[in-house]
């Protein structure tokens, strides 16, 4: 069995700070991953948001256009309807 020196256990103290250094890189690194995708899917929810806001705004714009179709529909049959006695 090998005999534990302070220089061994000096080696095994560095190799450990690097291994953690390089696990701190790493978790930088998915922490950067992670924003930029909590980026994007902020950016896809504000757009579907203004998808729906689209939609909607057009939806009254066809209930209004439906209204007024209906009323000259009205109109019309009434002017029949008044032109013969």
């Amino acid at each position: 069995m090998a005999e534990i020196t302070n220089e061994l256990m000096y080696e095994l103290t560095k190799r450990m700070h690097a291994d953690i250094a390089d696990l701190k890189l790493g978790q930088r690194e998915l922490k950067a991953e992670m924003n930029a995708m909590r980026g994007t899917m902020i950016s896809m929810q504000q757009d579907t948001h203004n998808i729906y806001t689209t939609l909607a705004r057009h939806e009254t714009c066809l209930d209004r256009i439906e209204n007024r179709l209906e009323l000259r529909e009205l109109a019309e049959a009434q002017a029949r309807f008044e032109q013969h006695p």
